[in-house]
């Protein structure tokens, strides 16, 4: 899941529309990507612009999903949430259990070695199949810009600390 704005997460993008009865394409950020349909209320934020949208249904198709607005009956109106980003309040997302994290609780958070050298700031992740990739962005003038480190927890990832906002890695600060 992508970063939290003003109490709300980020969980998925309306991509296109889908047939000619007001449907719509989602890209979800959520792992099952059929999570994000648990969600009936959506803020969708485009261009600045905010809307309040309730999901009145949805459903895998193929490789995504494809959803249906209350209230959105043809393909014109459905056109113009394409390209939106969805979000939910983020105290309605489930409890976690101890050492499992939302990724927006893990961006921006500082990335230093398990030596305690700085390597920069967590950006973003990419899902890669097999494990997360974080991508970390140097800074203070450091010669590698940017780093991409397996979130491999036990293993590459040492700690997490929210209240230092800290990730330690055990990660050779030249590759």
């Amino acid at each position: 899941m992508n970063r939290s704005d003003n109490n709300e997460t980020v969980l998925g993008k309306i991509t296109s529309v889908y047939g000619v009865k007001g449907w719509v394409k989602v890209y979800s950020f959520t792992d099952p990507i059929e999570s994000i349909l648990q969600y009936r209320r959506w803020t969708l934020k485009k261009n600045g612009v905010e809307k309040v949208v309730n999901l009145s249904t949805g459903k895998k198709h193929g490789k995504g999903l494809v959803a249906c607005l209350e209230g959105c009956d043809d393909r014109e109106l459905a056109q113009e949430f394409c390209g939106s980003f969805i979000s939910v309040a983020t105290d309605e997302l489930p409890k976690l259990e101890d050492g499992e994290y939302y990724w927006y609780q893990l961006e921006g958070l500082s990335v230093k070695t398990v030596e305690g050298q700085d390597l920069g700031t967590l950006s973003h992740f990419i899902e890669t199949g097999s494990n997360d990739v974080m991508v970390v962005k140097g800074d203070r003038g450091d010669a590698k810009k940017e780093r991409l480190i397996p979130y491999l927890p036990g293993q590459v990832v040492s700690d997490i600390d929210l209240e230092e906002k800290t990730i330690t890695v055990d990660w050779d600060p030249e590759f």
